[in-house]
């Protein structure tokens, strides 16, 4: 099969954040693991002020590519319904769904429509497929990017880590924990350590004792609302309401990271909490199961194996493109 992926070559289209490893070396490096001709459309360049120029260029690509499938992972409107609607008449297209939790009703719901199939990362949401219209979607979720290289076992530098950008629940988060005695170090775009390469990432998911996952939607917890002004106003005008299940869930384990994370629905479908996971609700009960982790080596190291032998079983991109395009028939 020919394969059109449409997608920014860079993270969010910034050059300095780096690559878009999850698109990159993820899903497009996925077609091509299955032995699928994947020709790319990038189109960071178009971001600032190009958007006709953009619609365009896309119809002329699929013109000459006269792909079997043009596979994006849209998060905004960069390319109009009408652009994607005469994709639509000419080809089978398809759109990864990543944000259901939060953005069906605002951004969903309007483009889906516009694509031959939908992907869905959020269970909950496949009923409000159906109650639009749309039966071809399927569930599907993030996962770790495909890597086949060995790595030794490394000595342990950190207790605990962190890697996401900083918001300001996340930074009340670890506040909070050193407030109790918990050190976290913290790596990415906002935090004084900066960001990381995926090289980086890696080792660091291997030289952790805890891995520590932080919301990055909402929170009503009212320490947090009411610890500075700020704080009630980001929560306000968020629009990630709910916590989801994301690519660090999977790539932690898969690297053979052990996992402390913040619970969110569904979780359960893919680890065993408690045998492969651990999972906390607050700040003081990440507190207390860091410190029990951190006494506990062997019962750590014991959930770490489990948890890293169930991501790698199949929570890789190329078994989620493999289950998304044979439920669809592809």
């Amino acid at each position: 099969m020919k394969v059109l992926f449409v997608d920014m070559q860079y993270d969010y289209g910034v050059k300095s954040r780096g690559i878009n490893a999850i698109g990159i070396m993820g899903f497009k490096k996925a077609f091509e693991n299955l032995g699928h001709e994947t020709i790319p459309f990038y189109y960071d360049e178009y971001l600032e002020n190009n958007s006709q120029q953009l619609q365009s260029d896309l119809l002329q690509k699929a013109d000459e590519v006269q792909p079997d499938l043009i596979f994006f992972c849209l998060f905004r409107d960069q390319f109009k319904p009408a652009t994607l609607e005469k994709l639509n008449a000419k080809y089978k297209t398809m759109n990864w769904f990543g944000d259901d939790a939060w953005r069906f009703d605002n951004f969903t719901k309007f483009f889906a429509p516009h694509f031959t199939y939908s992907v869905t990362t959020d269970k909950f949401s496949l009923k409000k497929y159906k109650a639009i219209g749309i039966n071809q979607v399927v569930h599907a979720q993030w996962a770790a990017i495909d890597d086949d290289r060995s790595f030794e076992k490394k000595p342990y530098k950190y207790d605990v880590s962190f890697i996401g950008g900083a918001n300001p629940y996340r930074k009340w988060f670890v506040k909070n924990l050193e407030k109790m005695g918990v050190k976290i170090h913290c790596f990415g775009n906002g935090w004084p350590n900066g960001p990381l390469s995926n090289d980086e990432m890696i080792e660091l998911f291997q030289t952790s004792k805890i891995n520590l996952n932080i919301s990055n939607s909402a929170c009503y917890d009212i320490r947090y609302l009411f610890a500075h002004p700020k704080n009630l106003a980001h929560t306000l005008v968020s629009k990630k309401q709910s916590s989801q299940t994301k690519a660090r869930n999977f790539e932690i384990n898969y690297y053979g990271g052990f996992q402390l994370t913040d619970y969110v629905p569904a979780i359960e479908d893919y680890y065993e909490i408690g045998k492969e996971i651990a999972c906390y609700t607050y700040p003081e009960e990440a507190s207390v199961q860091i410190k029990y982790f951190l006494e506990h080596d062997k019962e750590r190291e014991s959930i770490r194996e489990r948890g890293e032998s169930k991501a790698k079983q199949g929570y890789t991109y190329t078994g989620q493109i493999r289950k998304v395009l044979s439920e669809f028939g592809l």
